[in-house]
């Protein structure tokens, strides 16, 4: 989706909630687009930071960008990466962000990303797809790395 925009013109932002570097693959090859804002904005994993208070402030900090970009009609946009852990962690209030969602601008896409996504969030979306892990390299002591994936269908 992000490609598709940026291909015919339109102005994103990305904002990822969890990952906390600045490293990652898909931002080097679409941070060159002078129509893409990214902003990493965690601070890694939740398991990694070992600090509630901290992811709590970290994520809070987050969703007040998103908040403001929600508000801007300039933005076609906007791509909230691992956000569904920030409401399931209890870290931002579901009824906030329907209500911010909710007042966005009219023709503002949104695409939020992560597992578990609340029922409320689910209701008032256009559209929710699902992937559902089957084996993953980190369970075999795999670390993260670009990875060939690849479609099996039956």
């Amino acid at each position: 989706m992000l490609a598709r925009a940026l291909g015919h013109g339109l102005k994103a932002v990305v904002v990822q909630f969890i990952k906390g570097c600045s490293d990652t693959g898909e931002e080097a090859f679409f941070r060159v687009s002078p129509k893409l804002k990214w902003h990493v904005m965690g601070e890694g994993f939740t398991w990694e930071t070992q600090d509630a208070e901290r992811d709590l402030l970290t994520a809070r900090a987050a969703c007040a960008l998103v908040f403001t970009f929600l508000q801007d009609e300039s933005i076609d946009l906007i791509i909230l990466d691992d956000f569904t852990y920030a409401l399931k962690y209890g870290w931002l209030s579901t009824d906030e962000v329907k209500t911010a969602l909710s007042n966005r601008p009219e023709m503002q896409h949104v695409v939020i990303t992560g597992r578990g996504a609340p029922q409320p969030l689910i209701d008032i979306a256009d559209t929710v797809s699902e992937i559902n892990l089957v084996k993953h390299a980190y369970q075999a002591g795999v670390q993260a790395m670009w990875v060939l994936s690849f479609n099996i269908t039956h």
